[in-house]
């Protein structure tokens, strides 16, 4: 399992990448409420939801181990 690294909560890789739909022009969706992850510095990383997501990004360099 993947873990949060804004919150510490620990992520199911597989939930967080599986399709729940289908946008209006077929692009695959997610629901973020099970988990969420963005491409950054080479490497995938897993959030809980959005607002982890969004706090990483706003600023990552908080973040780094």
């Amino acid at each position: 399992m993947a873990k949060d690294v804004v919150c510490g909560k620990e992520i199911n890789e597989d939930q967080a990448r599986a399709e729940t739909s289908q946008t209006a022009h077929g692009a695959a969706e997610v629901d973020p409420n099970q988990g969420t992850r963005i491409f950054h510095d080479g490497a995938w990383m897993y959030f809980c939801g959005l607002d982890c997501r969004t706090k990483f990004l706003a600023s990552p360099e908080t973040y780094k181990s």
